[in-house]
């Protein structure tokens, strides 16, 4: 019988999820938890054979969880599930110690196959994430211009970016042209459209790319 850990924070996937593997009768699922933070501990305690995590969660991210879940729980194999394919994600996936990978939307049967080719000691990932990868190279922008790109794409002003990472508003206004430059963008906006769509970065907890991918607010929660 496979252990499973499940981590996503939408309630109402999460509950598909369960009832989903639990049809498995080769399947249980042993922890369900919503916030990446709680992914090690509830491990730690459960002792899954897999854990299926969302690529998005509140707390800490899933593939940070993933990396983190490796070191404390080797055993332990990771079955990552995101809603887009982005080329960014599948090659950060690809250098952690992520097990799989699988795109939200494909056939339900396609998740329980996955696991157990996961647990059995294989890397499997999504076909459609990997011919992605093709269409968009490797990631142009520095670690301290993604550093900016986030804060700026949660609202933050040169001023406020300045302060957070300690720089001058200069040097924060001067990178922030590099990744207009860099990104082939019109403006910030769209620098950070284009960032999100290639997996380059993903918004934090309270923060979400609109649908159109054409703005960035912050969510209502």
């Amino acid at each position: 019988m496979l252990r499973i850990l499940l981590a996503e924070d939408v309630d109402m996937v999460r509950g598909a999820l369960v009832a989903l593997l639990e049809l498995e009768e080769d399947m249980c699922v042993v922890a369900e938890v919503d916030n990446g933070d709680m992914i090690v501990p509830m491990a730690l305690e459960r002792s899954p054979d897999v854990a299926v995590i969302d690529v998005a969660l509140p707390g800490v991210d899933g593939l940070t969880a993933a990396d983190l879940l490796h070191k404390e729980l080797p055993t332990c194999r990771t079955l990552i599930l995101t809603g887009l394919a982005r080329p960014g994600t599948l090659r950060r996936a690809l250098s952690s110690a992520v097990s799989g990978i699988l795109l939200k939307d494909a056939p339900s049967t396609q998740l329980a196959t996955t696991i157990r080719a996961v647990a059995s000691g294989q890397r499997v990932i999504d076909v459609q994430l990997a011919l992605s990868a093709w269409d968009v190279g490797e990631n142009p922008l520095t670690g301290r211009e993604i550093e900016v790109l986030e804060l700026a794409a949660e609202g933050a002003e040169a001023p406020e970016i300045a302060a957070e990472l300690r720089l001058s508003v200069g040097t924060v206004r001067n990178h922030l042209t590099k990744i207009i430059i860099k990104l082939n963008a019109r403006n910030r906006v769209d620098a950070i459209r284009i960032a999100y769509e290639s997996g380059w970065y993903t918004p934090k907890r309270g923060w979400l790319v609109s649908p159109s991918l054409r703005d960035v607010r912050r969510s209502p929660s």
